[in-house]
């Protein structure tokens, strides 16, 4: 399963690598793959994860999750 998140405040590397991150601290996370380019996140998943979840855990960051797909 995969979610595709639009992700609003990454200006440079640094901050693909903290979303990255942030993400695949989560346990149902297997793998995210983040663009600066296209300012998303598309996660690939181990098992079904609520949204909320995926968006606070980029928020805590400092980043906006503006939707999930």
């Amino acid at each position: 399963m995969k979610k595709t998140l639009s992700v609003f405040g990454m200006t440079c590397n640094k901050c693909v690598a903290h979303v990255k991150m942030a993400l695949e601290e989560l346990e149902q996370v297997k793998s995210a793959e983040v663009s600066l380019q296209e300012q998303s996140a598309v996660v690939e998943l181990n098992e079904d994860v609520a949204d909320e979840v995926l968006k606070n855990a980029v928020e805590e960051f400092g980043y906006e999750v503006r939707a999930i797909k």
